[in-house]
């Protein structure tokens, strides 16, 4: 069925916007922006429930545009049914400081629901999305339609080719998550080549396996808003299964360029823009062309938005005055506020010396309930990681309310799940694994870490001392690279005490990603004290006198640096004992709070931490010693790696005793 000429007019005025907006930067994508504007278009303008004068609106829709290169389509929808985002926006598409960045940022521009780019991202965050609306839903409603809004995510042959999308697709598929919704764009052709030289395999069998509803629009109805909007229709009643429609569509459609990955990755030029324009009865000039009748039927489209969300509001006005108490709670989570008093458990002597890994897990069960909100999982490893909230129950098909996300092997996935969750709102999300399968999710961690989400990583077995799994277990970089990430807050304690601190820490308001990193051995509780993690680093012990040097440390070897000192002691040389969790933090610190620490004057410093040593020269200074592992470890006994790799008092003591005596 062809389309009305009302619908084709709406169709190319986003493509012409997307196409424009790349032309004039002379940088972009604007061949899916041609391919998919029909899907986008018929999605928007017919499905979706959002409000562009409240972009934040609890039950609205969302929308994830995982293959984030696209972005000038993104662009063009959101300018065009009404947020704020003008023409002037759209003709500084990829300039600085502009609120149209090359690829979608969640913090930049309303409307723009997670930050894509790198691909894959987008889906798995989509994913996330889905479990936040499905939890929140059986939290706060039953499952029932106060919080009945779809995840639609728009994909192309890269979102399918990384790995990451593969593990999310199989998650979501296990999670029966029936109201998320993927647009494949498919057009076969990557940025580089036709997809046919790398990527033969048939999506949809592979996608039916992963347990999805599956449903397929050829090229001769890519571009049919009525073909596509049956497809959804579809798609929205299958509430048993997560849905995915494989338009095959044409890339560059209708350009000079069409079906080649000529249109992928750079402007068309202005003659194959005119000819363009010309194939699709589109006037050449002037650019960025918005038809009078056009503006005014996405404007009613804007007006509709608002009086669904009037509808919404009424209903929850009901729903509130019915369930005062939980229509509490719920605001509260939603706009990111702690209760006014949590239940924090109490380390001492008697019951703090224990593995980090296990006090973390006392905290997080001490305030589950509490903090109804703290929601998450690992990477099937929480007997572990010691994530389990107790008596809270399994996230899974008809038990969504449950607050513990089994992710399985599934570390990148989880990781782009959680960013998802958290940026849905109402849930604060945490993830675990043990700290070297970091690697397996980075990519999503430097996501959360731009955005600046509120959200907890759990990472155990964070160093050599785990022992006999060997180097490939024993994380040694890890600790540095988080160090190198912007905004992430690093947080390795030394004990039980610093463990509640920096869950403490965690879990503030407008904080995050947050990363504790704990032990899987047992490590003594180090005294009754003001353990400062929230400041970075504090002096943990102190001798009489000025101090000779100053030992620094985290996590499990601050133990080691005190047993250190009181050798050094014991020979007269007086040693003050830091214990440092957190990089990030200290450097936040005023300049008066880290000379109170670290006093310039003193210049003989050693560090001791077992991990590559990169970054500790910041600390230690010219003339201090960073004493770390610069190289992998073994497969032993804790005991004689400690011994192997000099990581002991003993130790620790003679090199503290070289330095001064070559200072």
């Amino acid at each position: 069925m062809a389309n009305s000429a009302e619908d084709e007019k709406r169709i190319n005025t986003i493509r012409f916007l997307a196409v424009d907006a790349v032309q004039k930067a002379n940088s972009g994508h604007p061949g899916m922006p041609l391919g998919a504007a029909a899907a986008a278009y018929t999605l928007w303008s017919r499905h979706m429930q959002f409000d562009p004068a409240d972009p934040k609106w609890f039950n609205r829709d969302r929308f994830v545009l995982s293959a984030g290169h696209a972005s000038a389509l993104l662009y063009a929808l959101l300018h065009l049914f009404g947020y704020d985002l003008t023409i002037d926006d759209l003709k500084s598409f990829r300039q600085l400081g502009s609120r149209t960045p090359g690829h979608p940022e969640y913090h930049h521009t309303a409307g723009v629901e997670v930050t894509t780019g790198p691909l894959g991202q987008g889906f798995g965050n989509a994913v996330g999305l889905a479990i936040a609306q499905a939890q929140v839903a059986a939290t706060y409603a039953n499952g029932g339609d106060l919080f009945d809004h779809f995840t639609y995510v728009m994909a192309g042959d890269g979102d399918m080719m990384e790995g990451v999308s593969s593990e999310a697709a199989s998650l979501a598929g296990h999670l029966k998550l029936g109201r998320l919704i993927c647009l494949y764009d498919d057009n076969k052709i990557s940025l580089a080549a036709p997809t046919s030289v790398t990527f033969t395999e048939d999506v949809g069998k592979r996608f039916e396996g992963y347990g999805w509803h599956i449903q397929h629009i050829d090229e001769a109805h890519a571009n049919d808003v009525a073909a596509i909007d049956a497809a959804l229709k579809k798609a929205q009643a299958e509430s048993n299964r997560p849905s995915i429609v494989l338009i095959h569509s044409t890339i560059g459609f209708a350009s000079p360029r069409a079906g080649t990955f000529a249109a992928h990755g750079e402007p068309l030029g202005v003659e194959n823009v005119t000819k363009t324009k010309e194939a699709l009865g589109w006037p050449v000039e002037p650019a960025f062309l918005v038809p009078d009748d056009v503006s005014t039927y996405f404007n009613e489209r804007k007006t509709a938005g608002g009086k669904a969300h009037a509808k919404w509001d009424a209903v929850y006005t009901d729903w509130k005055r019915a369930n005062a108490d939980l229509a509490k709670q719920f605001e509260r989570a939603r706009d990111g506020k702690l209760p006014d008093d949590l239940p924090w458990p109490t380390f001492n002597a008697e019951n703090g010396s224990v593995a980090s890994r296990d006090a973390g897990g006392t905290v997080m069960n001490a305030i589950a309930k509490a903090l109804p909100e703290l929601v998450g999982g690992s990477a099937d490893l929480d007997p572990s990681t010691k994530t389990y909230l107790k008596g809270y129950g399994d996230f899974q098909p008809g038990t969504y309310g449950g607050r513990n996300v089994h992710y399985g092997v599934r570390e990148h996935a989880m990781a782009a799940a959680t960013n998802g969750i958290a940026l849905h709102g109402g849930i604060l999300p945490f993830c675990a694994t043990f700290f070297n399968f970091l690697d397996y999710l980075k990519p999503s961690l430097r996501l959360a870490a731009i955005n600046k989400i509120r959200c907890v990583y759990v990472f155990t077995h964070d160093s050599v001392f785990l022992g006999e799994d060997g180097p490939t277990h024993q994380p040694i970089e890890q600790l540095a690279m988080l160090r190198a990430t912007p905004n992430v807050i690093d947080m390795r304690p030394a004990d039980a005490l610093e463990t509640l601190e920096a869950w403490k820490f965690a879990i503030q308001p407008e904080t995050g990603p947050s990363v504790i990193v704990l032990s899987r051995q047992k490590l003594p509780y180090l005294g009754d004290r003001n353990a400062a993690v929230s400041r970075g680093a504090y002096i943990l012990d102190e001798p009489a006198g000025t101090p000779d040097l100053i030992l620094i440390a985290s996590g499990s070897e601050v133990q080691l640096a005190r047993a250190a000192a009181k050798l050094l002691a014991a020979k007269g040389t007086k040693a003050r004992v830091v214990s440092m969790p957190s990089f990030h933090l200290f450097d936040k610190q005023d300049a008066a709070y880290r000379e109170s620490v670290l006093p310039a004057a003193i210049a003989a410093r050693v560090s001791i931490e077992a991990a590559a040593t990169i970054g500790w020269h910041k600390y230690v200074g010219d003339h201090g010693i960073a004493y770390g592992l610069d190289h992998f470890g073994t497969s032993a006994p804790a005991p004689a790696i400690e011994k192997e790799y000099g990581f002991t008092p003993e130790h620790i003591a003679d090199v503290a005793s070289g330095l001064l005596a070559g200072v």
